[in-house]
């Protein structure tokens, strides 16, 4: 099974904070895209274009590197081959759009939509795209799906993260730690037999796997809740128990955020 090194899952967790060089917008092309939204080959690298309507704008193989596309009406646009380094396109409407071996080296994704966007031959590795939505299964793979899970995990919005593990398995039903990680989500949403199960089959997984670690985590983690659900019928309302479950789902959190996979 592939692996998630540390250094690439701290590059997932990472703040938005590249940077890249742009050069000043060409005004006769973003007049041109304005106007008539059709701009293929264009140069609108750093382009102010917040908000601004493009669906079903022509931009095909379009320098965007640097633009600032927050918010921008996208749907149905032609973005194949377009360079979108650095671009922001946080919560932008990219429903339907072609991106088809678009660069998103450093794009900010952050809260977009995605739903049928057409993602074939992209690379979303280095992008980012907390909160955004639809984007396809076959658009990453198990671990970046996993990676994101885990990151919307860390700001606590566990229905995103849950969804991202679902696709990681998916992808890959063997993949264990996208059902510890899962597990946990689930446990925070208050579904204490749903993290047993997802914890259980991961627990079988690592065991295949020969991940001694892994399979020890797993089932420190549900043994720890089977007691808490135990104390919890015999002394009700103890705040104390609802700590240390806390706690223990901590720890097997750090474990799966230093690379435990």
């Amino acid at each position: 099974m592939m692996k998630i090194t540390c250094l690439s899952l701290t590059s997932l967790l990472t703040a938005v904070g590249l940077s890249f060089p742009v050069q000043a917008e060409n005004f006769n092309h973003l007049n041109q895209l304005l106007s008539t939204k059709q701009c293929q080959l264009c140069d609108l690298s750093g382009s102010g274009l917040v908000m601004a309507d493009l669906s079903g704008a022509s931009l095909i193989g379009a320098n965007l590197a640097g633009a600032n596309l927050s918010q921008a009406n996208l749907a149905g646009a032609d973005l194949r081959g377009a360079n979108l380094s650095g671009a922001s396109l946080y919560g932008a409407n990219l429903t339907g759009a072609n991106l088809s071996s678009a660069i998103f080296n450093g794009t900010d994704l952050r809260e977009a939509y995605l739903t049928n966007a057409n993602l074939m031959g992209t690379n979303l590795q280095q992008a980012y795209v907390q909160g955004a939505k639809g984007i396809a299964n076959n658009a990453a793979t198990p671990e970046l799906f996993y990676g994101w899970g885990l990151i919307e995990t860390k700001e606590g919005n566990y229905r995103e993260a849950i969804e991202n593990h679902n696709k990681a398995l998916m992808l890959n039903p063997e993949f264990a730690p996208a059902y510890l990680a899962r597990g946990y989500a689930l446990l925070r949403l208050g579904n204490e037999e749903g993290a047993i199960l997802n914890a259980k089959m991961a627990s079988e997984l690592y065991e295949k796997q020969e991940d001694i670690q892994g399979k020890e985590t797993s089932e420190n983690f549900v043994k720890n809740i089977e007691a808490f659900q135990e104390a919890r019928k015999k002394d009700r309302g103890n705040p104390q128990l609802d700590s240390i479950v806390r706690g223990v789902a901590g720890l097997m959190l750090q474990f799966l955020l230093k690379g435990g996979i």
